[in-house]
């Protein structure tokens, strides 16, 4: 006998709503304009990982619920340099590869503060992260991962590279002469 309505998988019988518990969630090639937050607000006593990856999404604001995430994958997206993401304790994987992130000491700013625990960062693919395959030199692209790791001193891997303590070392030595520098010259600049 047929009943009209779409088939129920077992265990779902007389359920209505969305399955709650949820671990990991993918809203990846939907065409979102934006984030679906009632879905994925239902998850959040238990999500840890959120895929929104390959939509047109530009804002991440709502987020903040999500206490128990650890895993944000936001691949080619619309997401600048300017892009404000809410503090996220919780969160150590951000992927955001692919997007248009063209202003390096912003964008980086935003991570290390509204992500303080972070461990991965990959963002391949935008303008801010130069490398062979966008067009970028290789110390551009050394420089680039030397910037973020002295930035943020949390990460582990950054793109699809482990950041080894010799690399850490030299990132350190290298960006606290340039801060220094910059110090020196306001503290002139302020007593003219």
């Amino acid at each position: 006998m047929e009943t009209g309505g779409p088939p129920v998988a077992p265990g779902q019988l007389g359920q209505t709503g969305p399955v709650l518990g949820l671990r990991s969630l993918s809203f990846a090639y939907q065409g979102l304009l934006e984030i679906p937050y009632e879905t994925i607000l239902a998850q959040q006593d238990t999500l840890e990982v959120l895929d929104l990856s390959y939509n047109l999404l530009e804002d991440p604001a709502l987020l903040v619920e999500l206490e128990k995430l650890s895993t944000l994958i936001l691949d080619c997206n619309s997401y600048s340099s300017h892009v404000k993401f809410p503090y996220m304790p919780s969160v150590t994987t951000v992927c955001i590869n692919k997007n248009k992130i063209s202003n390096l000491p912003i964008f980086v700013e935003e991570i290390r503060t509204k992500f303080p625990n972070i461990k991965i960062l990959s963002m391949m693919n935008n303008e801010a992260a130069p490398s062979y395959f966008n067009g970028g030199s290789l110390t551009q692209y050394i420089d680039y991962r030397q910037y973020v790791i002295s930035q943020i001193p949390t990460l582990k891997i950054l793109d699809d590279t482990e950041v080894l303590g010799k690399e850490r070392a030299q990132a350190k030595k290298t960006y606290r002469m340039q801060r220094t520098r910059e110090g020196s010259k306001r503290k002139k600049e302020l007593h003219r």
